[in-house]
C-alpha cells in the first residue's frame, strides 16, 4: 500500500470513527463548478457554508471553527447530497434547493433576508429595493445589501439574483464575473 492510499484510508477511519461517536459537526469537501472551487460546509442540520474560490479555505474553516464548533473536519460523502444538487444546478437540470440549510451563521434582518431570496424564481432578479418592501423593511436597501454581501450560502440562496436599481450588478461574495455567469446560466444575465 502506497503512503497516499494509507493517509486515505486512515483519513476514511477517522472520519467515520468521529461520526459514529458524535464528534462531527461540521463536515466540508471542495467541488470543482464551472465558476470555480467552492467550498462547502455543513451541520448536521444541513448546509451551512458554502465559500468561492477567492476565499481563504483556512479562514472560512477557522470561522467555522470559532462560530460552529471546533470539530471541523474534510468528510466529503457527507456532502455528496449537496454536492450532486450543484452539479445538477450547473448542469442546467436544477432549478431550486431541496438540501436542508443551517441558518447558524446569520441573524436578524439579515437571516430574514437570506430565507427570502430563495423565493426569487430561478432566472428572475429583483432589485435591493424590491428586496426590502418584500421582507417588509423598504427603507432597508443598504441592509439588504449587507445581508447578500455576507450571505454564507451563496448559490444556493441566491444573492446573485438581486441587482441595483440601474440593472447592474452590484458586489457579490464570489466576483462580479462569478455573478454574472450563474445569472447566464440562469438566463436571467
Amino acid at each position: 500500500m502506497s503512503e497516499d492510499d494509507a493517509l486515505t484510508t486512515l483519513r476514511a477511519r477517522l472520519v467515520a470513527e468521529a461520526a459514529d461517536q458524535g464528534l462531527l459537526d461540521v463536515a466540508y469537501r471542495t467541488l470543482d463548478t464551472p465558476i470555480g472551487r467552492l467550498l462547502i460546509a455543513a451541520t448536521p442540520v444541513g448546509l451551512v457554508r458554502v465559500a468561492f474560490e477567492c476565499e481563504d479555505n483556512n479562514e472560512v474553516l477557522a470561522e467555522l471553527a470559532g462560530q460552529i464548533s471546533p470539530r471541523v473536519l474534510e468528510a466529503p460523502r457527507r456532502l455528496d447530497p449537496v454536492a450532486a444538487e450543484l452539479d445538477e444546478y450547473f448542469a442546467g437540470t436544477r432549478r431550486d434547493f431541496d438540501v436542508p440549510l443551517d441558518y447558524a451563521l446569520s441573524s436578524g434582518f439579515r437571516q430574514t433576508v437570506q430565507r427570502y431570496l430563495p423565493h426569487i424564481g430561478y432566472g428572475q432578479t429583483q432589485t435591493y429595493k424590491q428586496v426590502a418592501e418584500q421582507v417588509g423593511n423598504q427603507g432597508a436597501v443598504r441592509a439588504v445589501g449587507t445581508a447578500c454581501a455576507t450571505n454564507p450560502l451563496p448559490v444556493v440562496v441566491p444573492c446573485h439574483r438581486v441587482l441595483r436599481s440601474d440593472g447592474t450588478l452590484g458586489g457579490y461574495r464570489g466576483g462580479l464575473a462569478a455573478k454574472g455567469a450563474l445569472l447566464t446560466l440562469e438566463g436571467a444575465g
